[in-house]
């Protein structure tokens, strides 16, 4: 296995430092938004609205997002990416000032759908622009680790800087690190995809192979069961079950559980990437950590105790993460360079539709259905992922389990 050269580890390390600290913005809503819903008048279908807004906006702009890359290069997009989501985490403080608490949120989390759609694209095409076959899942595991970071930090954040200071004071800090992002990305990040602009293309054009929406229904229903169930139901869960964390109220408690999971999640990302490479194949790596995700829902639904709790979150996160780092390799490996940004683009409009529908599913009809049975479907979600995995990718090559050589064009 290739080690990757200074320059690649420092473009890499630049682009972990941007993403890690604009994701702040990301994780600071969830743990104060449910329950200050109730407080602003809004009401839990509007706050599942909000919660997703992000998600359904970057479904119209993930696809002009990753032809954007495809034809001017990803140094600008990224770095207007990166600003238009501090602009939109300073909108929360506006919300929360407004008499229009709902609108305000809502237009933030649109804004925020669009610069994520711009950053998590190039991050990506970015890191693949840089990394060779060999050592490409460690160099994704680690880009990805630092997206993820950077969510956690949002969620302890929220939970924790709201319950002891207050929520304007959180949205604030929040925004100043998202600021901070851009600054570091416009001082260090160099062009890494095109030399001059490319011939136009349309704006909707998707990559629509076999191995981009195999990989992107995988990412379906890691984002619909991760971010969209258990990130939208966890304070509820809390609340419901009278269990607390160091004493802190519901909003705190999930904040450091969420936080523990996407901390797992980011370590395992790093891991699961260094051990595909090291395998010299990604599917079996994917497959075992689709398991881990599936049991940590089952204790999740079950669970009564905190202890029960953060092993649930640890092997949801452990599940979420060591798929994350080989997903992204293997989309890599199996598409034309010139095409990488579209393949991205299509891999996040399937993630968001998943991580979208979470919110809007699971919060009306947690009083209908129970936690019980809420979470014990999303435990069904990652087995079917790894069905359309193995099928999807052996229609593609022949092989069940490619080695790493097999897979780059």
């Amino acid at each position: 296995m290739s080690l990757p050269s200074a320059s690649s580890n420092r473009i890499v390390l630049a682009v972990v430092a941007s993403t890690f600290f604009v994701g702040f913005g990301g994780g600071v809503i969830f743990p104060i938004l449910p329950n200050l819903g109730e407080v602003l008048g809004i009401s839990a279908f509007m706050v599942g609205v909000i919660l997703s807004a992000n998600r359904f906006t970057r479904l119209v702009a993930n696809a002009p997002a990753g032809v954007l890359i495809d034809r001017i290069g990803t140094r600008t997009p990224f770095i207007a990416g990166l600003a238009i989501e501090a602009v939109a985490t300073f909108m929360y403080v506006v919300a929360i000032l407004s008499s229009l608490p709902e609108f305000w949120f809502l237009i933030a989390r649109i804004l925020w759908g669009i610069g994520s759609a711009l950053v998590f694209a190039t991050a990506y095409t970015i890191t693949a622009d840089v990394s060779e076959a060999d050592s490409r899942g460690t160099s994704m595991g680690i880009v990805r680790a630092g997206i993820t970071f950077g969510f956690p930090a949002g969620l302890v954040l929220g939970g924790v800087v709201s319950d002891l200071w207050g929520n304007v004071e959180a949205f604030v800090l929040a925004a100043s690190f998202a600021g901070l992002a851009s600054v570091i990305a416009y001082l260090i990040v160099p062009e890494t995809h095109v030399e001059d602009e490319q011939e136009s293309v349309k704006p909707w054009d998707l990559e629509t192979t076999l191995p981009a929406l195999t990989i992107g229904l995988v990412n379906f229903g890691l984002y619909f069961a991760y971010i969209g169930v258990l990130f939208s139901t966890l304070v509820l869960l809390l609340g419901e079950r009278s269990i607390t964390v160091f004493g802190l109220d519901a909003q705190g408690s999930s904040g450091m559980l969420m936080a523990i999971t996407v901390l797992a999640g980011s370590v395992f990302t790093l891991g699961g990437g260094a051990l595909s490479d090291s395998v010299g194949a990604r599917v079996p790596v994917m497959l075992a950590f689709l398991v881990t995700s599936c049991l940590g829902f089952v204790v999740l639904a079950f669970g009564s105790r905190v202890e029960v709790l953060v092993l649930a979150c640890i092997l949801i996160g452990a599940g979420q993460g060591g798929v994350g780092g080989p997903l992204t390799a293997l989309l890599a490996d199996l598409t034309p360079e010139d095409r990488v940004g579209r393949a991205m683009g299509t891999n996040n409009v399937l993630g968001d539709v998943g991580g979208g529908l979470g919110p809007l599913v699971s919060l009306p009809l947690i009083d209908v259905l129970g936690f019980e049975l809420i979470y014990g479907i999303s435990a069904v979600v990652p087995m079917l992922a790894g069905v359309v995995l193995v099928v999807g990718i052996y229609a593609h090559t022949g092989r069940l389990s490619p080695t790493i050589s097999e897979s780059v064009n």
